[in-house]
């Protein structure tokens, strides 16, 4: 069973430049990382806009300019900018959305983002890009310098907004760009609601091979720290690509054993054979009777994990969580708000994903 002591971060502390109150605009800020970062900059003293397609129903929403609208539309985000003095860029199509809404959406409205804020003089535009621009990769850890090579739709949407990035820091303006690993936390559910949902009614949990590859999360909190120094450090230092992740953590089954620890259930992450698997999840997502999509279910039987050591050297990013304490973070916080979306599902991270035939399996373990 796992102790309290093991679910408090470790004590490290992270400081930012004291740069007066901004007004930050949040692209995406309804989502997941929306609310958490709206949390973090509020807590900070700082003004916020939320720029988002979906409403803001949090409590916060007394505290901010809620905007609501599409990237896609200049107008919009032009409404969006006035004023603003820093740009936090989140807001994407997520992998299960149409190829089309995530090419128009990531790309199209990646760029009226950045003209925008170019228009506006904007004093720096923070872009949260993905890991997934290093695609399937043969080698680990991944560095900031290796090869992008976006695998479906989102991967390669990721890879294109990146370059057009570059093309407006070659005008002048300042685009830090991060790449986080997939992180977890309050407010978190999508695929990671079909977990915990399975840890909660005491299932055992399936894994595609043998489950002890490396497999590298990240907690919204040490994500949100991360950007808050990019958001504040000297341009100079922070104009550039950094990889964001856990420090700490083990392989793929230890790691989410531990939630199932937490459960109580006395349940065990169970290995499958991963090559019928994943030629059956492949079928399944043909016909979307499965909510993982190709860049998961090829990539969770393999090392997966990121160097840091750029973004701890440069910007002092020190993360307080492990992936274990990340998880276990995030489940206690979906038992604890089971009622606030029950009967919800969809494509983003802020609804659980539909599990299709997978709820079917769960009957099995």
């Amino acid at each position: 069973m796992t102790t309290q002591a093991a679910l408090n971060p470790a004590e490290r502390s992270i400081s930012a430049p004291e740069i007066g109150v901004k007004r930050f605009l949040i692209t995406g800020g309804a989502g997941f990382l929306g609310i958490n970062l709206v949390r973090s900059l509020l807590a900070r003293g700082h003004k916020v806009i939320t720029l988002d397609i979906a409403d803001f129903t949090y409590p916060e929403r007394g505290q901010i300019t809620e905007i609501k609208g599409d990237i896609r539309d200049k107008s919009v985000v032009d409404r969006a900018m006035t004023g603003v003095d820093l740009v936090i860029h989140t807001a994407a199509a997520l992998p299960l959305y149409t190829p089309e809404d995530i090419y128009t959406t990531d790309i199209d409205g990646s760029r009226n983002v950045l003209q925008s804020a170019y228009a506006h003089k904007v004093e720096r535009c923070i872009h949260i890009s993905s890991t997934a621009v290093y695609g399937i990769p043969d080698h680990h850890p991944l560095f900031e310098t290796d090869k992008m090579q976006g695998v479906g739709p989102y991967g390669e949407a990721k890879v294109l907004v990146e370059e057009i990035c570059q093309s407006y820091r070659d005008k002048g303006m300042c685009i830090p760009i991060i790449r986080p690993k997939s992180f977890v936390g309050p407010e978190r559910l999508g695929v990671f609601a079909l977990f915990y949902d399975w840890a909660k009614d005491g299932k055992n949990f399936p894994v595609l091979g043998s489950g002890n590859n490396r497999y590298q999360l990240l907690d919204v909190e040490d994500l949100c720290d991360a950007i808050y120094l990019a958001a504040t450090l000297p341009c100079e230092k922070v104009n550039d690509v950094f990889n964001i992740g856990a420090k700490e953590f083990t392989t793929l089954k230890e790691d989410y054993q531990a939630v199932l620890d937490y459960a109580g259930h006395s349940r065990k992450i169970v290995s499958i054979p991963a090559a019928p698997a994943i030629w059956t999840l492949r079928a399944l997502e043909k016909v979307n009777l499965s909510p993982l999509y190709r860049w998961v279910y090829e990539t969770v039987t393999e090392d997966s994990f990121v160097s840091i050591e750029k973004a701890e050297r440069v910007l002092g990013y020190r993360p307080k969580y492990s992936n274990k304490q990340a998880l276990i973070r995030n489940y206690q916080w979906y038992i604890d708000h089971l009622k606030d979306f029950e009967g919800q599902s969809g494509v983003s991270h802020r609804v659980p994903w539909k599990q299709g035939a997978l709820a079917v399996a769960k009957w099995f373990f």
